[in-house]
């Protein structure tokens, strides 16, 4: 059986790493900061920990429908999800994730996009 890019990374407690290096690049974005102004960032990242996990075949999973939900009242345009996977991808590559894997990440995301971005 293979191993996944989850296990491979070394589960929940470097992909929680890569995610709050991803969210100090976030918050000082021009583009995207301003969407988490009022978020709470210990529950942001504790999500997106297991989102990304969930994309990289860890044991957390979301549902289509739920991303779509938890993105609808945002006015999500595709420049906003474009600054993200370039964010994401500069993390991954700061904590040593190789490219192959960074480019499987990236492909995972964008097939989420309909139900994150507005149309």
């Amino acid at each position: 059986m293979a191993q996944t890019i989850f296990y491979k990374l070394g589960g929940f407690s470097s992909i929680s790493k890569i995610v709050m290096d991803f969210y100090d690049q976030v918050l000082d974005s021009d583009i995207v900061g301003d969407f988490f102004e009022l978020t709470d960032m210990n529950m942001q990242i504790d999500h997106q920990t297991k989102f990304i996990s969930s994309l990289l075949g860890g044991p957390a999973s979301y549902t289509n429908e739920q991303l779509r939900k938890v993105h609808s009242h945002l006015d999500i345009k595709p420049k906003h999800f474009k600054e993200i996977l370039f964010l994401l991808d500069r993390s991954l590559e700061m904590n040593g994730v190789n490219a192959e894997d960074r480019k499987f990440i990236a492909g995972e995301m964008e097939s989420r996009r309909m139900f994150i971005v507005k149309h």
